[in-house]
């Protein structure tokens, strides 16, 4: 995710990082450069482009600009409902954090806490589809067992279970166990959530027909502005694909929240402030820092 302050006009301009041009420069270098071919061609033999008209790709620019807004948006609404997702996830862990601490046995409450984080790692993992298990081993007591594939389900039910016998034993009364249960149900919510949206992409027909569309309207569009702009024509051309396949593109990087991209979620530093929440509850001093931004990007 790029963090920083909000720039200047000569940043708005000149700033690259977090920015989609990159990925987008080759398409519209060779829109750009193809405008300029036809252009020439007009120069040349104005007669081929006498009959060209503009009012057929006014009306289509309209009616792709409002079908791309609509799906930004659903990429959009994916990607804030994966962050609310992960906000439950610390409020839940905090919550755990704070009703453990009737637990007077500092074992039993290091291994219930140590699990939940190990829960937030395995999760980061699990949507980024890396090995659950390594990133969370370090946390977790007892490892789980059996070649489960869902990892994270799994250590919940352990901390689930665990709960469970600390209010058969009387340590938990049955109002605090209640309370922790629902905690747990929570976090098994925002996995799922969590698991939805990596799981379901975007309807592919939707998307290839907007690709399609795109693309034809990019390479289309110079045949009607060549006449009446002439040289302008790729100057134009170039603003028309750099705003059309830069929504394109900011779309398909919305629509998974959890790679690496530098738009996507920082789950590795939402991960790491629940790491310190718990190693500060466990009374660790020293704890470990904050992720900061790298070069404006947040992981």
């Amino acid at each position: 995710m790029i963090v920083r302050p909000k720039p200047n006009l000569i940043g708005v301009l000149t700033s690259l990082k977090g920015s989609i041009a990159k990925r987008i420069a080759w398409r519209s270098l060779m829109v750009t450069l193809l405008a300029s071919a036809i252009v020439l061609i007009e120069t040349l033999h104005p007669s081929y482009f006498s009959k060209v008209s503009a009012t057929p790709f006014t009306l289509l620019g309209l009616s792709l600009s409002i079908f791309m807004s609509f799906r930004n948006n659903a990429c959009y609404d994916r990607w804030y409902e994966a962050r609310k997702a992960w906000g439950d996830v610390i409020v839940e862990v905090r919550s755990m954090i704070r009703e453990t601490l009737v637990i007077k046995d500092t074992d039993e409450r290091h291994t219930i806490l140590s699990n939940l984080c190990g829960f937030a790692h395995a999760l980061n993992a699990r949507l980024r589809q890396e090995n659950e298990l390594a990133a969370s081993g370090d946390w977790l007591h007892p490892m789980p067992k059996g070649n489960t594939t869902d990892i994270s389900g799994q250590i919940l039910m352990q901390v689930g279970q665990q709960c469970s016998t600390l209010n058969e034993s009387g340590v938990i009364n049955d109002w605090r166990y209640t309370l922790m249960a629902n905690h747990l149900a929570s976090l098994t919510r925002a996995q799922a959530i969590c698991e939805r949206i990596k799981n379901t992409p975007l309807p592919f027909p939707y998307t290839l027909l907007l690709h399609r569309t795109i693309y034809l309207f990019c390479i289309l569009l110079p045949f009607a502005m060549a006449e009446p702009l002439g040289w302008l024509t790729p100057i134009f051309t170039a603003i028309v694909s750099y705003t059309f396949f830069g929504l394109d593109a900011i779309a398909d990087e919305l629509e998974d929240p959890f790679g690496r991209d530098e738009n996507d979620l920082p789950t590795d530093a939402i991960v790491r402030n629940i790491e310190r929440d718990v190693l500060a509850a466990l009374g660790v001093t020293e704890l470990p820092p904050q992720l900061e931004p790298v070069d404006f990007v947040l992981n």
